[in-house]
């Protein structure tokens, strides 16, 4: 497949899924399925962007598969590169890597996850004298 766009299956995911290169239909789908895996899940905002796989023509190329995302989870930017040797590696890859970087974006800012600072920085307390 050549230049194929499709959206993802995920019911509120505003993802776009580009294909370049001679992707197989097996590969790509294999990629909508993770890509949906991580981008559907309770708890995450709205997340929107696009997902774009290449597969080089090279022969000589050792790692001829790579993957770009750019996706928007919230008010965050998360962007991801990956280059592996076979398609479903490179999903996998994918996959993990969007996996930890939307989970970091969607808990970004929250002020539960920090310590408290002490008093001598306004922190809640009193320093005894």
């Amino acid at each position: 497949m050549t230049g194929k766009d499709t959206r993802t299956t995920a019911p509120a995911s505003g993802v776009l899924l580009r294909a370049d290169g001679e992707v197989d239909a097996e590969t790509l789908a294999y990629a909508r399925t993770k890509i949906d895996a991580v981008v559907g899940r309770a708890g995450l905002p709205a997340v929107s962007g696009e997902v774009h796989l290449t597969r080089s023509s090279a022969p000589h190329a050792g790692r001829p598969w790579s993957a770009t995302a750019a996706l928007h989870v919230g008010r965050h930017e998360v962007v991801v590169l990956a280059e592996a040797a076979t398609g479903h590696e490179l999903v996998d890859q994918l996959q993990d890597r969007l996996r930890r970087r939307t989970d970091k974006a969607a808990h970004a800012g929250r002020d539960d996850r920090r310590a408290a600072a002490p008093p001598w920085r306004g922190g809640v307390g009193s320093a005894s004298a």
